[in-house]
């Protein structure tokens, strides 16, 4: 006669089902990690791609104000509002066709620089850090930056006012 154990066989299958199911639910949560980062990464590429853009459209609003400006006027708008309806002429000029909301922010909370009362470039108020490292021309980026921007360190201006660009005014212009 063969001596058994007294444990069920069960047990045994019991034990190794739950090892199995920790070691799923450990690989599960770490796939989920990774996708959550990779999804996380996507969704800020995305936002910064809409933020270049908008970007793209406050350099154009920028310089359409600047090129139609009468003679002896402000060739800066005083308010974002101004390019959206300029009010310098019989029938309003639009630069801009809205005030965009910041993608990085969700508002339209924007930070202008302004240059004797007038803007001479728009900022994103996210202080989260940049993906992107080459930025086209209408993106400057102060020389006091770290390594690493932030879209707050983007500055979109109209590519003539860039510091640095050789740019020269025609004769009779007025600077401001």
């Amino acid at each position: 006669m063969l001596i058994r154990d007294h444990q069920p066989k069960g047990r045994y299958a019991q034990g190794f089902a739950y090892l199995f199911l920790l070691f799923a639910m450990v690989v599960i949560g770490l796939l989920l990690a990774a996708f959550g980062q990779n999804w996380s990464t996507t969704t800020q590429r995305e936002r910064e791609a809409e933020l270049l853009f908008i970007g793209q459209q406050f350099s154009a609003a920028l310089t359409s104000y600047r090129k139609q400006t009468p003679a002896g006027r402000p060739d800066k708008p005083a308010t974002l509002q101004e390019l959206v309806e300029d009010d310098r002429f019989p029938f309003p000029v639009r630069h801009l066709r809205q005030i965009f909301r910041d993608p990085m922010t969700g508002k339209r909370d924007w930070d202008v620089q302004l240059a004797n009362g007038r803007i001479v470039s728009i900022r994103s108020r996210s202080e989260k850090r940049a993906l992107r490292h080459t930025l086209p021309v209408y993106i400057s980026i102060s020389a006091d930056t770290k390594e690493s921007p932030t879209y707050h360190d983007w500055q979109f201006v109209a590519p003539q006012d860039q510091p640095g660009n050789g740019a020269v005014a025609a004769p009779g212009a007025q600077a401001n």
